[in-house]
């Protein structure tokens, strides 16, 4: 039989023994937990390299000993060498530390439960007899659903929330990051928020389309913008949002994107902050990293450039953006800057840009109605002019814009039929 228990490792040693990508999982949460970590294996993969390398674990750069249990809590062993980690789970069975057994989870005295976090609850599933992992996962996320279904709604019929309060003794303010516009890039944080939600304050862009899923009682607020149009100045909007919370409402600010990317977030929370509103953010996916994502661009790629580099197109070129571009030496991503693309380009042209570096021109990203124009610098106002591009859209610069980047070398390449050594 196995007992489930909260264990507090704040401050306290664990040995984890092995330097491969499975000690790498278990020393991140033991890390999050705030473990002292002890790492004992001849060498590491990179993300325990890193880890030793910002001061979070220690390392000893050799096989395990006996001694290495020596003041340890608990001991997860993950070397890949049965007979080691046989070795360690009875070395710390003869010391009455708990030990999990990464390669046979039988042979150990503690199992790590599959878990998920609900707001301040860790929800854990664990097998009690024969180690069955994939049943564990298929069980919590099953449960984590239905747990946050239940909450949901006690939350919209005003009962209590997660933390046994009513919800309305005092509003708040939530701004949560909707992504680019798919619904499907909400994160679980923002869904739970808006489940919570008296009232949404809402941009045109981001996944307006999970407005239709929320409660016929939740009052929305439209303060979107267009170019060249903002109907609600962001005065207004940081009024609306006090005014809200301070009536005793939870106040989702929906945002497109991330609240914190080029969303004037920061003058938000500020906005709160100043009237004694209590705030919180819930980052998003932001339109930066996901419309080049799901039009097939890597925004870095070895061997081809490594550095990124994002900026607004109503500020125009910052010198640390063309000299990337001069140099080849980063990925350029432009936010906003659909009004300005013949001013940029000439610009970028005249600072010395090559006139063929890549361009490509996102649009509606991740949408039914994307739309992605490829184009170079010399031709990129006329081709946008030409393809009618509209905003909302992401232009990117660089190599990574080439449209083979890509393709597999010689994939289109037509066979030669005059070639002997080809077997027909």
């Amino acid at each position: 039989m196995t007992t489930m228990l909260g264990i507090d490792l704040t401050g306290r040693r664990v040995l984890v023994v092995g330097g491969g990508p499975v000690a790498a999982r278990r020393v991140q949460g033991l890390v999050a937990d705030g473990a002292r970590v002890l790492v004992v294996a001849p060498a590491l993969c990179e993300p325990l390299r890193d880890a030793h390398r910002w001061g979070q674990v220690e390392w000893r750069a050799r096989e395990v000993h006996e001694a290495d249990l020596d003041d340890a809590w608990l001991v997860h062993t993950a070397t890949g060498d049965r007979s080691t980690d046989d070795q360690v789970a009875a070395w710390a069975a003869e010391r009455r530390v708990f030990c999990v057994h990464a390669g046979r989870a039988a042979a150990g005295t503690a199992r790590t439960p599959a878990t998920t976090s609900l707001g301040d609850v860790l929800v854990g599933v664990v097998s009690t007899g024969a180690p069955d992992p994939a049943r564990t996962l298929v069980v919590r996320d099953a449960l984590a659903e239905h747990v946050r279904d239940v909450v949901a709604d006690h939350l919209r019929e005003g009962r209590v929330d997660v933390r046994g309060r009513r919800p309305r003794d005092a509003g708040r303010v939530v701004l949560v990051g909707g992504g680019p516009g798919d619904v499907g890039l909400l994160t679980l944080a923002g869904r739970r928020a808006l489940a919570e939600a008296d009232v949404v304050v809402t941009d045109r862009l981001g996944p307006v389309a999970v407005l239709d899923e929320l409660a016929p009682d939740v009052e929305i607020i439209d303060v979107g913008k267009t170019p060249g149009h903002h109907p609600v100045p962001q005065h207004e909007i940081g009024r609306i949002l006090v005014e809200q919370a301070q009536r005793g409402r939870v106040v989702v600010r929906l945002k497109g994107g991330d609240p914190f990317v080029y969303g004037r977030g920061g003058e938000e929370v500020l906005a709160c902050r100043e009237a004694g509103v209590p705030v919180t953010v819930i980052p998003g996916v932001s339109s930066a990293l996901a419309a080049p994502a799901a039009a097939g661009i890597p925004l870095t790629h070895r061997g081809t450039v490594g550095a990124l580099h994002v900026m607004n197109g109503h500020d125009g070129w910052s010198p640390a953006a063309l000299v990337g571009l001069r140099d080849a030496s980063c990925t350029v991503v432009v936010l906003m800057g659909v009004a300005a693309l013949g001013d940029l380009a000439a610009e970028a042209l005249a600072s010395g840009v090559a006139p063929t570096t890549p361009v490509a021109l996102v649009e509606r990203a991740t949408t039914p109605t994307q739309r992605v124009t490829r184009t170079t610098l010399e031709r990129l106002e006329a081709d946008a002019l030409a393809a009618d591009v509209r905003a909302p859209a992401v232009l990117v610069l660089g190599a990574v814009a080439a449209p083979d980047l890509l393709e597999p070398v010689n994939a289109h390449r037509a066979p030669d039929l005059t070639d002997p050594t080809m077997a027909w």
